[in-house]
């Protein structure tokens, strides 16, 4: 079992940053990947970035690319979203997840997930 939390979501200009935090308990953090997901109002949960168990990995969706950073710190058992150069396309509600089992681009892989933080770039 493990239980996620995010954090540090908010209201923000588009070309503004945010940096969005997931706190994870339960069983041992260390052994699973880590990922984000957003969905906006109306849409289908999308893929946004992953990271491995040792952190040494990490993968992005295209959009995303050169803008945002996933990390983790294992001993404080947080997994974090640097995200930069925001645009309105961003707005959406994001959310943590662990554990992928099988295509990690896909939301029904992962099998858990935190209760999201909502994401407002504004114009």
């Amino acid at each position: 079992q493990v239980q996620l939390v995010e954090s540090g979501g908010g209201l923000v200009q588009a070309g503004g940053s945010l940096r969005l935090s997931c706190a994870a308990s339960g069983r041992t953090f260390s052994d699973t990947g880590m990922g984000w997901f957003r969905q906006a109002p109306g849409k289908e949960r999308e893929f946004v970035a992953a990271i491995n168990s040792h952190g040494g990995s990490t993968f992005y969706t295209n959009s995303v690319k050169g803008r945002f950073t996933i990390s983790r710190d294992r001993d404080k058992n947080m997994v974090y979203l640097q995200m930069n150069d925001l645009a309105f396309d961003d707005t959406a509600v994001y959310y943590c997840a662990a554990d992928p089992e099988g295509t990690f681009t896909d939301a029904r892989d992962w099998a858990y997930w935190g209760q999201g933080t909502p994401v407002t770039v504004s114009s």
